[in-house]
């Protein structure tokens, strides 16, 4: 069906047959950085109340993250 919708005029799915790893590889960098980012520096409110994030779910999702967009690139560079 997702095929079938990314059809582009010259009879190829959009992206190619990578989607799915270019996709993962933005996900996972997205969940890396957000994560980290938000552990380094968080929102202004959040600083002015003195709290921060929750620390082993942000390195938890990080580290997910991380598997995502490595897996991803050497799907991509292998393939």
């Amino acid at each position: 069906m997702v095929a079938v919708l990314a059809e582009t005029s010259n009879g190829g799915a959009f992206l190619g047959e990578d989607l799915l790893a270019y996709l993962l590889l933005a996900f996972g960098g997205a969940m890396l950085v957000g994560n980290l980012l938000a552990i380094y520096r968080p929102p202004p409110q959040m600083r002015a109340e003195g709290t921060r994030a929750p620390v082993g779910r942000s390195v938890a999702m990080a580290a997910l993250g991380a598997v995502a967009f490595v897996w991803a690139l050497a799907s991509l560079v292998t393939g």
